[in-house]
């Protein structure tokens, strides 16, 4: 079968011929039907040699969405034909956090070695993809693959992102969005279905901008070094609500710190280039001003966000590449020349 391969770091990923996987005792096997590419996998690709985390080559790949082909022993959850989407942040399943269902911040995880798919182990750019478990999978009933693949990362991380905060994004609250791409336009959308807030969105072009606009901004706001200033002639001296940063390099961070108000919250989902801090202390930021830091979601919210899909709220922007021209795909994410997010399809 054919996949889109990481052979070296720091280097392109490979359109290779690989052997087709088989599901073991408690393994499903699905015919791949969308896969979708992250910024997260640009960051994988440029990460140095010395101390790369991975064992290559590797499969790309963390968002995916296919056909059960194949079930292994002991599997009776889940029937041969079900489409599904993959739930990405695979955790051991039993420790405190996936007790409760949070098995993106499984204890155990870095202990046993267990990485999501297309992040440590072969993910879904390819023709076949191998699932360790069927609790990962959840059925997506009639929905476009294509459409509904960047839910599993691009839908479900700003979700997780937005839920926290939205007992503060009441009536005449402001919600600012840092970057208008693949996570932060799903993330404008959202806002708007599931708050009153009055929603500013920030990046580097006006393109970018008026994009923002047509999923539902209110106000934009060019991402610059007069970014603070501009946020907050809109918001004036209260300061924003909430600011979620789906850049996550210094000056986005020092943007949203910038202009979130008294007792507001600052989101950073963004990677950015891993090195960028958020500086916190009593005369750092305004008071009681919470920081975090969020991972992917949850296998629970990832239903929710699917539900909000087959209501209609969300249109997720996406440019499609068959899986012979994949590599293409990573190409434009890299260029950051993407309007929205790439979803290959294998043939």
């Amino acid at each position: 079968m054919k996949a889109i391969q990481i052979v070296k770091p720091g280097s392109e990923p490979e359109l290779r011929e690989v052997d087709k996987p088989s599901p073991g005792p408690g393994q499903v096997l699905l015919k791949v039907t969308a896969a979708g590419a992250c910024h997260s996998d640009d960051f994988v690709l440029n990460m140095p040699a010395e101390g790369f985390p991975y064992p290559l080559p590797m499969t790309l790949g963390h968002e995916g969405v296919g056909v059960v082909a194949e079930t292994g022993s002991g599997v009776t959850s889940i029937a041969e034909g079900t489409p599904v989407a993959v739930y990405g942040p695979w955790g051991c399943g039993v420790c405190h956090f996936c007790s409760g269902g949070l098995e993106n911040y499984c204890s155990r995880a870095a202990e046993l070695q267990i990485t999501p798919p297309g992040l440590g182990v072969d993910g879904a750019m390819a023709d076949y993809l191998l699932v360790d478990d069927p609790r990962h999978l959840v059925p997506i009933g009639d929905l476009d693959p294509v459409r509904t693949v960047p839910l599993t990362d691009a839908g479900l991380t700003p979700y997780h992102a937005i839920k926290p905060s939205l007992p503060k994004l009441v009536g005449g609250s402001t919600a600012v969005v840092i970057g208008a791409g693949g996570l932060g336009h799903v993330a404008i959308q959202m806002l708007r279905h599931l708050t009153p807030s009055r929603i500013i969105a920030l990046d580097v072009t006006e393109e970018k901008l008026a994009f923002a606009s047509e999923v539902g901004a209110h106000e934009t706001v060019l991402s610059n070094e007069d970014a603070v200033a501009g946020v907050r002639k809109i918001v004036g001296n209260e300061g924003a609500t909430a600011v979620f940063d789906f850049v996550g390099y210094q000056p986005t961070i020092d943007t949203a710190l910038g202009v979130v108000g008294t007792m507001g919250d600052v989101v950073v989902v963004g990677l950015g280039d891993g090195a960028a801090t958020a500086k916190i202390g009593i005369f750092a930021q305004p008071f009681e001003v919470s920081a975090r830091a969020p991972y992917w979601g949850t296998r629970s919210e990832l239903i929710e966000v699917l539900d909000l899909a087959r209501d209609g709220v969300l249109d997720v922007a996406v440019e499609t590449f068959s899986l012979d021209d994949g590599l293409e795909a990573y190409r434009k994410l890299a260029a950051n020349d993407l309007r929205g997010r790439a979803v290959v399809v294998p043939d």
